[in-house]
């Protein structure tokens, strides 16, 4: 997603996961309890995609569908710094994913450099990170002007805003590189026509920049999508993948333009926050009406999915999850996951034509562009802040073990 505000690699040991709370203790079946039954052999982890290591990629068995992805280890620090040794990268905005890989790349060896507004807030954040002015810290302009490989990272507002001063600046030879389709795809919406005679790519991390870069740091890389909107000089493609892996990925994904933002805005409004925050609202409110507690309701709406069962189904699949929980707990999953997926693909389907009819992308650039946007969302933030399911989060949250003094 644009703001790519979480991360999708939960890595939660299973041990912390089977005792971290009296909640998880009562669905969850204990580590010791399988050893002595014979169930942890059972429990293992079923591997569904086989490999076959081709040149460095690998070809993988998605459910039936073969894929190629492409890794870190096909793109070592040496081969990156010759295959970019005459190229800047003029990195654009220093957001969340403008932080994350503008580091990573320098932290890379490679020649990179940020455009913000100058002595803006983004400007200052950026000098405190090291970032040099008139050495790799220039204005949006001069960073362009300097740049090979235009790295717009702007917010999707900003990047249809500043295009007419962009725009003319992308001369032919430049490659154009966004980290989500949202901008050329919906042109019509945003204005954004890119010129005809330059490669335009894509890299989306699928997680927060901060996530780009604390994977980045640990040794290891986020999954990300790649993909070419325009191929002019024939090698659009390969830099695509040079690029997601300088950046901090560790695995690629080739997908398009199109399907990377209608996903995106698709997934960031449905399971990944807006349905999640809906039907733990949902969930909650029933219980406090029934006669619940606080806590009870927040235990048993987030605090249980968030610290147990999530992570256990990131780690391993839903299967896996439904054997480590009680014969109860199970049955009851089952039985009534069919219903709720009745329930909620309508609205899911309805969801997806407002993306790709243009609806969302219009919502997003007309409150976006607000000059009191930043207002507005912050009088959101607080309505949420001040929800009851919310407020009694933060009680829960301090009697965490990790939590404790």
């Amino acid at each position: 997603m644009a703001s790519r505000s979480f991360s999708r690699a939960l890595r939660s040991p299973l041990t912390r996961q089977l005792t971290s709370s009296a909640t998880q203790r009562r669905t969850l079946v204990s580590a010791s309890r399988h050893a002595r039954t014979g169930l942890a052999t059972t429990l293992k982890p079923t591997v569904t995609a086989s490999f076959q290591q081709s040149r460095g990629l690998k070809q993988i068995d998605f459910a039936g569908v073969t894929e190629t992805v492409y890794e870190r280890d096909d793109w070592p620090r040496e081969k990156l710094l010759e295959y970019f040794k005459n190229d800047t990268l003029a990195l654009i905005g220093y957001g969340s994913q403008g932080h994350g890989q503008g580091l990573n790349l320098r932290d890379n060896g490679l020649n990179v450099i940020i455009g913000v507004r100058k002595n803006g807030a983004s400007w200052k954040e950026a000098q405190q990170d090291g970032w040099i002015p008139g050495t790799n810290l220039f204005d949006v302009d001069e960073a362009i002007s300097k740049g090979t490989i235009v790295m717009n990272l702007l917010s999707d507002a900003a990047q249809s805003e500043t295009w007419p001063a962009i725009k003319p600046q992308l001369t032919k030879g430049k490659t154009l590189y966004f980290s989500h389709g949202f901008s050329p795809v919906f042109k019509d919406l945003t204005k954004v026509d890119v010129p005809a005679d330059i490669d335009v790519i894509l890299v989306a991390p699928k997680g927060s920049g901060r996530t780009v870069r604390s994977l980045f740091r640990e040794g290891r890389g986020i999954n990300s999508s790649f993909a070419v909107f325009q191929d002019v000089t024939g090698k659009a493609e390969e830099k695509a993948i040079a690029l997601g892996v300088a950046v901090g990925s560790g695995y690629l994904y080739k997908t398009t333009f199109e399907k990377e933002v209608y996903s995106d805005l698709y997934g960031e409004r449905g399971c990944l926050m807006g349905g999640i925050h809906g039907m733990f609202l949902a969930q909650y409110e029933v219980l406090r009406e029934r006669g619940h507690s606080p806590s009870e309701a927040f235990n048993e709406t987030v605090e249980e999915a968030t610290q147990s069962l999530y992570p256990l189904i990131g780690a391993n699949g839903m299967d896996w999850m439904y054997a480590a929980c009680s014969t109860t707990a199970r049955r009851g999953a089952i039985d009534w996951s069919g219903r709720f997926k009745d329930t909620l693909k309508p609205v899911f389907n309805d969801l997806y034509d407002s993306v790709k009819a243009g609806k969302e992308t219009q919502r997003s650039l007309d409150f976006n562009s607000q000059p009191d946007y930043r207002e507005k969302y912050e009088q959101e933030m607080k309505e949420i802040r001040e929800l009851e399911i919310w407020r009694a989060g933060k009680a829960v949250r301090t009697l965490r073990p990790e939590n404790q003094i």
